[in-house]
């Protein structure tokens, strides 16, 4: 948390959060091994978020920080801290100083933004170890390492031991894929109607020229018969009619006889075949 912190030097060190738990987790952590009460300032932002601040001056406290975790003029992760602790609780402390996660509803999104770009890339490496691919990003002269994918940062929560908020990301992405399956398949009902319904407008136009020139008693008796269902039922599709006939038929065989009855009117249009009003 110092490490990914907002300011480490030899002269002055920050630790800032908006979240007042992280903030009580690094006072306390910070008393528990240099048994220092830190001060901790407030500062309401115009969004109306808090600020909470921990500032460090004095000298010998800075000294004794910097000896206890090796920390030299440039940030990086000292493997040899990680190497006798837990990778994980590392990870953990380096999203408490600077991570943030998206609302899994509206985007999956994980980012850290950190203090200095050689941290960016030791972060990368770190991630990569666990098998999470991020990359990096300079924006508004900050560096951000961030990760996309919802399985990638189901691994990350899970990893720094923010199990339930794994859990309940799982339980959004589950949910948008319901939602998305259902749109999809209502999307698809709604086109197949319009087709059907198409398709049925350029059949009863066709019977009704037929109907008008030479009369639908013209046509044979299988003819005739899909002719009238379809003139009664506009919205039937191609397997309803067949299965409402004296003796039902297949789709392809329903289909079939509108293609005779669009070749009478075709022709009938073309004026070849005589008329009879």
């Amino acid at each position: 948390m110092l490490l990914f912190g907002r300011k480490l030097s030899a002269e002055h060190i920050c630790f800032q959060s908006e979240s007042h738990t992280t903030a009580e987790m690094f006072r306390n952590l910070f008393n528990n091994i240099f048994h220092v009460e830190l001060c901790c300032n407030e500062n309401t932002r115009r969004s109306g978020a808090v600020l909470y601040s921990f500032d460090i001056t004095d000298q010998e406290l800075i000294a004794k920080v910097h000896r206890k975790y090796h920390f030299n003029d440039k940030r990086t992760i000292d493997s040899e801290i990680i190497a006798t602790n837990s990778l994980g609780v590392f990870t953990a402390g380096v999203f408490l100083a600077c991570g943030s996660v998206n609302d899994p509803s509206k985007e999956y999104h994980l980012e850290f933004t950190v203090p200095a770009e050689s941290l960016a890339d030791e972060l990368i490496l770190l991630l990569g170890d666990i098998g999470v691919s991020a990359r990096s990003v300079i924006r508004r002269g900050q560096y951000v390492v961030y990760i996309k994918g919802s399985e990638s940062i189901e691994d990350t929560l899970t990893f720094i031991g923010a199990q339930q908020c794994t859990l309940e990301l799982m339980n959004v992405k589950i949910y948008k894929d319901v939602r998305n399956k259902a749109n999809r398949i209502a999307n698809c009902d709604a086109a197949n109607i319009d087709k059907v319904l198409n398709a049925a407008s350029k059949q009863i136009s066709d019977i009704k020229l037929i109907a008008n020139t030479i009369g639908l008693d013209a046509l044979t008796e299988e003819l005739r018969e899909v002719a009238e269902l379809r003139l009664e039922n506009n919205d039937m599709s191609l397997q309803e009619i067949g299965e409402s006939l004296t003796v039902p038929i297949s789709r392809s065989g329903v289909n079939h006889r509108f293609k005779k009855l669009s070749k009478m009117a075709e022709e009938i249009r073309n004026g070849g075949v005589n008329i009879e009003k």
